[in-house]
């Protein structure tokens, strides 16, 4: 029996989909997990999605999709969480390849299903941006969901959308996509965490983290990213949900436009004309603006007063947990020196610690 699902955004939602896997289908095995190799910037430094061209030692899972097992590794100077990702959790991790645009996602999951004849398609978005009308002033990264939800509402098979933790990536608030939110599948427990608990020790996706955090019971308000967006920690954060997938199609304007595009930088201009920007836009500049900075050598020494003052800011604004990529860009470091942070804070706070957050106090 094999599941597939469909990481929508890539990066962290593709480590959720192991939690999704070990929350509604248990020890049936392991699951093909379809996601793009898309990470943050401290990941990979390159903007953009990568493709298969970028890899060494991807292996051929049918003509049009190729999987990313342990061994495989991006080629200099990408970087991908991918193959570590492979090596930790049970299950494949297959490619999204979206430089042919909406049409190329559609052949490569047709290609998969017709392969697999899988017992059910999931296509999972942590947060619920894959929703978005693309208009909302607080939407950062519509681009990867609306491909995947592109493909999905037109392959030839059925496709359960679900949303978790609505709200939790900070660009959409519950309360702007709860009029189309179904009913609750499932709420995520500690037991449901625990898959992929050794995974966020080391993985940089935020929203994710926070999906683990809330099932572990931290409640209260989270602060994320390099602008500080400050995420409600709720009862409903680690709900799961079903979403119509006609009603998100009918909802999300850049998903409609771009179903015929054979080429990503169609879905570009498209994302551009409806949400006045693109992701990848922003991640090109930013990955500009980070190669022209020599971050500081971590001294832990400065680092304590430093985050001192992170902290007494962060509590006047009502700020209970941060994530650690959070800290290390608030304190000006490099990506590359998150681990080493995270390992000084824990090793001296180790009671701060609210796994896989930082508890400010």
């Amino acid at each position: 029996m094999t599941r597939l699902i469909v990481a929508a955004g890539g990066g962290g939602d593709a480590v959720a989909a192991a939690m999704l896997h070990a929350a509604l289908y248990g020890d049936e095995g392991q699951a093909v997990i379809l996601t793009y190799a898309w990470d943050r910037l401290l990941i990979d430094p390159l903007p953009g999605p990568r493709r298969a061209a970028d890899f060494t030692g991807l292996e051929r899972l049918t003509a049009a999709v190729w999987t990313v097992p342990a061994q495989a590794r991006p080629i200099a100077p990408a970087g991908s969480t991918l193959p570590r990702l492979a090596a930790e959790l049970p299950h494949t991790f297959a490619l999204l390849d979206p430089y042919q645009g909406a049409e190329g996602l559609t052949h490569q999951l047709e290609d998969l299903v017709s392969h697999l004849e899988p017992e059910s398609i999931d296509l999972l978005d942590v947060g619920g941006d894959i929703l978005a009308r693309g208009d909302e002033p607080t939407l950062k990264s519509p681009l990867a969901d609306a491909l995947a939800l592109a493909a999905c509402c037109q392959v030839n098979a059925p496709v359960r959308l679900l949303v978790a933790g609505p709200g939790l990536d900070g660009e959409l608030l519950p309360e702007d996509v709860g009029d189309v939110l179904g009913p609750v599948v499932h709420t995520f427990t500690a037991g449901d965490a625990a898959a992929i608990s050794s995974v966020l020790e080391w993985h940089p996706s935020e929203a994710t983290a926070l999906l683990a955090a809330t099932a572990l019971g931290v409640r209260g308000t989270c602060e994320i990213r390099d602008a500080g967006l400050p995420v409600p920690l709720t009862d409903e954060s680690p709900t799961l949900h079903e979403v119509d997938l006609d009603d998100a199609v009918n909802r999300n304007q850049l998903a409609r436009a771009i179903m015929a595009t054979a080429h990503l930088d169609e879905a570009e201009a498209y994302s551009r004309e409806i949400c006045g920007y693109s992701e990848i836009d922003y991640e090109r500049n930013k990955a500009l603006w980070l190669k022209e900075q020599q971050p500081p050598k971590l001294d832990p020494a400065a680092i304590w007063a430093q985050l001192k003052q992170f902290e007494a800011e962060a509590r006047a604004r009502g700020v209970t947990h941060t994530t650690f990529r959070r800290v290390t860009e608030a304190l000006n470091l490099g990506g590359s020196q998150r681990g080493e942070l995270r390992d000084l804070m824990i090793s001296a706070r180790p009671e701060r610690y609210a796994a896989p957050l930082w508890q400010i106090v």
